[in-house]
């Protein structure tokens, strides 16, 4: 009878155990980078409640941040892309009139804060999202923690809901991102 017992604890054990790892995975949450104001160029977001992080084909970040301080006062410029096997992810998000340490409503149509979001593993009319289109249920914002053009740094927060017709609502939350210009 000892003999019986002993696998059956054993494979107990080891279930046991294999249900501990997931215990020890990092949450969505643990993944995303502090949210700084050092120009540490990070970015990371939360969509639908899973960790978003930029990053290539070859492990590099694919994550640019362009600002133009003279053009419609303040253009405001990110560009990231998640290359993941047959998943590809790309995601922007952009403002006009960025100039100072606020936050940048995105509600309505006429409003100049938008997003851009393309996912390759939905079907073909529901992989992009952007709020250029009028169809397009869009709110959140976009908040500058901090502009420092002495010395070169802009760091914020953002999050976004969005919501095309027919196609699976996208929450954008945990914002973040710091970037030396």
């Amino acid at each position: 009878m000892k003999l019986i017992r002993s696998p059956l604890y054993l494979a107990l054990a080891l279930l046991t155990q294999c249900s501990s790892c997931k215990d020890h995975d990092p949450s969505p949450e643990q993944q995303l980078p502090p949210a700084t104001q050092t120009g540490a160029n990070t970015f990371g977001c939360l969509i639908n409640g899973q960790a978003y992080l930029p990053a290539g084909y070859d492990g590099t970040s694919n994550y640019a941040v362009l600002y133009d301080p003279g053009y419609n006062g303040g253009t405001l410029d990110i560009r990231t892309y998640n290359a993941a096997g047959n998943n590809d992810q790309y995601l922007s998000v952009s403002s006009d009139g960025v100039n100072q340490v606020r936050t940048y409503s995105m509600n309505g149509s006429s409003s100049s804060v938008g997003f851009y979001f393309r996912d390759a593993a939905h079907s073909t009319s529901c992989a992009l999202i952007n709020t250029s289109d009028n169809s397009i249920y869009r709110k959140g914002s976009l908040t500058i923690t901090r502009l420092d053009l002495q010395a070169g740094i802009i760091s914020g927060t953002f999050e976004a809901k969005l919501a095309k017709p027919g196609c699976d609502t996208v929450r954008i939350t945990q914002g973040r991102f710091d970037k030396k210009l």
